[in-house]
């Protein structure tokens, strides 16, 4: 793993993908707020570390919410991007989270199923136990791996990729993600981000067809530390 003067943490990289440890605070692709996207910094990336004039392809495969950390996939080739983009919608790329709730989950573990609808205004979902109009099937199962002192660390694995799933199917649930004032937690974090962290990615290479399985280290942070 290595690091460059854009200090981003490579997790893989060939010729038709790269894969990111995203930091808390990062956007994944440019938003209405105009902070430089991380998509720009790999490209700049890519441009730097071979010596590319003129304009890099970069396709992005997924996003992570700006507060949370962890793996994102980006496509360095249109026909790696095409493929993902597929596998993605064929449930053929899974993703496993890390979360630290403060209030207990009532199950050890659990498969939570609920209905959510988006709310562009607030940009916030909201979660129902049955289907009603403009809702969305959201699936999640998550396990507790660890108490820690004051927190629970949940493991998620998700069927489903909606729009602040985690993020609102627990806090539906009454264990909000530590920081997630959005979702019901009570205090911020002092940097803005909240405790969720796409631990781990595992999938067949859309090209070259090698299984590709990867963790990426959490923040460096005082809770994240004890997650360990």
């Amino acid at each position: 793993m290595h690091s460059t003067k854009n200090n981003l943490q490579v997790l893989f990289e060939d010729n038709h993908l790269l894969i990111i440890n995203k930091r808390p605070g990062d956007i994944t692709q440019g938003d209405k707020t105009g902070d430089k996207p991380l998509s720009e910094v790999v490209k700049e990336y890519i441009k730097d570390k071979y010596n590319k004039p003129g304009n890099v392809y970069l396709g992005v495969v997924h996003r992570l919410d700006r507060p949370t950390s962890g793996v994102v996939i980006f496509a360095k080739t249109s026909k790696a991007l095409e493929r993902l983009n597929k596998m993605l919608r064929e449930k053929k790329i899974n993703k496993t989270y890390w979360a630290v709730v403060k209030s207990q989950p009532k199950k050890e573990l659990d498969t939570l199923i609920n209905w959510l609808r988006k709310n562009p205004k607030n940009n916030k979902s909201t979660a129902y136990n049955k289907e009603t109009e403009g809702t969305k099937h959201a699936i999640l199962h998550y396990k507790i791996i660890k108490r820690l002192h004051s927190y629970f660390l949940l493991e998620i694995d998700l069927e489903t990729g909606r729009h602040h799933q985690i993020r609102c199917q627990l806090s539906n649930i009454g264990s909000p993600i530590k920081g997630d004032l959005k979702y019901g937690f009570n205090l911020s974090n002092k940097d803005g981000s909240i405790h969720l962290h796409a631990r781990k990615i595992a999938f067949t290479h859309p090209v070259s067809k090698e299984e590709i399985s990867l963790t990426a280290p959490t923040p460096k942070e005082a809770i994240w530390d004890t997650c360990k």
